[in-house]
């Protein structure tokens, strides 16, 4: 299934049915009166967060949603059918944007949550309504409410306990290949990862999600590369991993890349807590290991894991530091940095 994760949708709500006009008209009745009845109301459209999804591709195909209209009153007191409501069926950790995709109309982030997009219209009044004592025949009724017609965005973010971040090439996708039952591609060249991944892993039967997400290079605020449209899906997470390449002539500026991007993509995604480590230590030897991860501990002020995905050296202390954030109270987190879901 491809992966889809921004789409645009159309919705429109049912209107609602005309009133209607009509007198009570029977054999042996000399003074029926009126007995028109109400229109029905129209259809809603409604979004709910279903289990079993994790792209938006279904609305690349099918971007108009309209409700059904509400049918007209009819005579005898008879009041007009409802529409039906037509529900948009989207993945848990659906954000749902006016069109100017910045203000947000509803954040789905639990299987079953429901919101309401557009109410149907109301129905008009049968002339029913309008009888009175001194107007015993009225001839009017009132037509239907419009529906409403709004355009809007659907933005996915994956909910995931822990984000992968670094430079292409960091070994992301071999982390997550290693730790889980994912089968990301992996290759020898920039940018092999096109769209997110989801993992579950495993250590000291504690299971939590890691999500892989194309890599960062510097300027991808701008739209670089791949640019960091991607950086959504690590907004929820716990915790932050931040992979930084052993190999890397200058393992500094490479960190210093990756912070520069949170900082610009905002959002407090900077400040989440999070744990470096300095990948692929099987290519080095224990002097340069040592070498690099002192650099890199100088430039992120704390100390820096050592690990390699391809042989799991260093794999499990880097899964346990993990889980221990996933654990840890909401508030003893704060204190590092500001805690988002």
């Amino acid at each position: 299934m491809k992966f889809l994760d921004l789409s645009k949708v159309y919705i429109r709500s049912g209107s609602g049915g005309a009133g209607c006009i009509s007198f009570r008209r029977e054999k042996y009745i000399e003074y029926g009166g009126p007995d028109g009845g109400d229109g029905g109301g129209g259809g809603s459209v409604i979004a709910e967060a279903v289990d079993g999804l994790n792209t938006l591709i279904d609305f690349r195909y099918q971007q108009h949603f309209f409700a059904d209209n509400g049918r007209p009153g009819m005579g005898q007191q008879r009041t007009g059918k409802t529409g039906e409501d037509i529900v948009l069926r989207v993945p848990v950790g659906t954000e749902i944007l006016e069109e100017d995709q910045e203000t947000v109309v509803a954040d789905l982030t639990e299987v079953g949550q429901r919101v309401e997009l557009a109410r149907g219209g109301n129905g008009g009044w049968g002339n029913l309504h309008f009888k009175s004592a001194t107007n015993q025949a009225p001839r009017r009724a009132n037509p239907g409410q419009e529906g409403v017609e709004r355009t809007l965005w659907l933005r996915l973010k994956l909910i995931a306990d822990i984000g992968l971040l670094g430079l292409p090439n960091a070994g992301k996708s071999t982390f997550l290949a290693a730790t889980s039952n994912a089968r990301p591609k992996i290759a020898d060249y920039p940018f092999t990862t096109l769209h997110p991944n989801l993992g579950v892993v495993a250590v000291d039967n504690r299971e939590f999600v890691v999500a892989d997400i194309p890599g960062l290079i510097e300027g991808a605020s701008e739209g670089k590369g791949i640019g960091d449209r991607f950086l959504g899906h690590v907004e929820r997470c716990s915790a932050l991993l931040h992979l930084v390449d052993g190999t890397s002539d200058e393992p500094a500026d490479d960190y210093r890349t990756i912070i520069g991007e949170l900082e610009a993509y905002g959002g407090a995604l900077a400040d989440k807590p999070r744990i470096t480590v300095l990948n692929k230590t099987d290519a080095l030897g224990p002097e340069l290991t040592e070498m690099q991860a002192e650099i890199l501990s100088e430039a992120c002020g704390s100390t820096v894991l050592e690990m390699s995905g391809v042989s799991g050296d260093g794999v499990t202390e880097v899964l346990r530091a993990l889980r221990a954030i996933i654990d840890a109270p909401k508030d003893e987190v704060e204190e590092e940095g500001p805690w988002r879901p």
